[in-house]
């Protein structure tokens, strides 16, 4: 079996969404500051003994935070025609970051959303 290094990094951005069709308080507009943990899995080590600089998964991650923050997430492509839940904003980072970071000894192996300090979701394809 090949190694498996597994390398986190943390990131954030705030947004406001409402959910369609909820039915309780979070259909109204309300706003969160997420918390993102990208996690990316390297099987092999450069010459230097690095799988991947966490500079790079932290760019990478930041761009895709970047589109979302201080938004209204309903109004942002997917979001516009797929409801903003934590579920569907961690699978379209990890879709996003995947495009970006995944290669022949790389790939992003999952994303966890904070909603709040109490609430996440960890979104894997694994």
């Amino acid at each position: 079996m090949p190694p498996r290094y597994t390398l986190k990094v943390l990131t954030d951005f705030a947004a406001a969404h409402t959910l369609r069709d909820y039915p309780g308080d979070c259909a109204k507009l309300h706003g969160h500051n997420w918390k993102v943990e990208v996690e990316v899995v390297a099987t092999a080590l450069n010459e230097v003994g690095i799988g991947v600089d966490f500079k790079t998964i932290r760019k990478h991650a930041n761009e895709v935070c970047d589109y979302l923050d201080h938004t209204y997430l309903n109004e942002l492509s997917p979001f516009d025609k797929i409801n903003p839940t934590a579920e569907n904003i961690a699978a379209y980072i990890y879709s996003e970051l995947g495009q970006r970071l995944n290669g022949d000894t790389t790939r992003v192996c999952a994303i966890t959303i904070w909603e709040t300090e109490r609430a996440c979701v960890r979104y894997t394809e694994e």
